[in-house]
């Protein structure tokens, strides 16, 4: 567990390389203390009890439907009775989780923190990203080097519209924590995806895209 962000009113930890998929799961802590926000719950869950303790638990929040970042949902489920929020146009959701949906803008507290959920669709059709401060959260939207994987061009297409119309206009400093892997920034990513953009590409181009290799076939 590393505390990966903090600034006046919340600090983000970060359990990296959970489960077989190698998620990232983050806890989002009042700086003035009291509950926490969970924020993905892969398989490895059991990391996150123990990180959290006897701390409660206000929600939990997954930022899309694939089961990497739902596998250890009956784990968390067993350590608290929190509610579990996802994307109001996210499809595929076990109904038995009892999901409330999100809004894109909507916007909840962590302690003094505001967070701002951004509907970022194409890697799903409901995939959320969260923002707070001087960091966003983005799923499998948004990555170190491009964007998550599509499984179609029309889904890739969207995505990148999600990222550079919903994404890139904030603060070029902020930083990128992903789903898996390692952390960027809003004005790294922009750099890389301006290498893409000049650059024609395949018209049925989809799957792992990254900014720097992908071109026309």
């Amino acid at each position: 567990m590393t505390d990966i962000y903090t600034d006046a009113q919340v600090s983000i930890e970060l359990l990296p390389n959970l489960g077989s998929y190698s998620n990232n799961a983050y806890i989002l802590r009042p700086t003035g203390g009291g509950p926490v926000t969970l924020v993905d719950v892969p398989e490895g869950s059991a990391a996150i009890v123990e990180a959290i303790g006897d701390t409660p638990v206000e929600r939990i929040i997954v930022t899309h439907s694939h089961f990497d970042h739902w596998g250890g949902f009956d784990v968390i489920r067993a350590h608290t009775p929190a509610p579990v929020y996802a994307s109001a146009e996210e499809t595929n959701l076990e109904p038995s989780r009892d999901v409330q949906p999100l809004a894109h803008h909507a916007e909840f507290g962590v302690g003094d923190a505001m967070v701002r959920v951004i509907h970022t669709p194409g890697h799903t059709p409901g995939s959320i990203c969260l923002h707070t401060g001087s960091v966003v959260l983005t799923g499998d939207t948004l990555f170190p080097g491009g964007p998550g994987r599509t499984g179609s061009s029309e889904a890739l297409l969207q995505e990148i519209d999600s990222i550079t119309s919903r994404l890139y206009p904030l603060a070029e400093a902020t930083a990128v924590l992903p789903g898996h892997g390692a952390t960027t920034t809003i004005g790294e990513s922009k750099a890389e995806h301006a290498v893409f953009a000049s650059r024609d590409h395949s018209a049925d181009l989809q799957g792992d895209v990254l900014w720097f290799e992908a071109s026309a076939e």
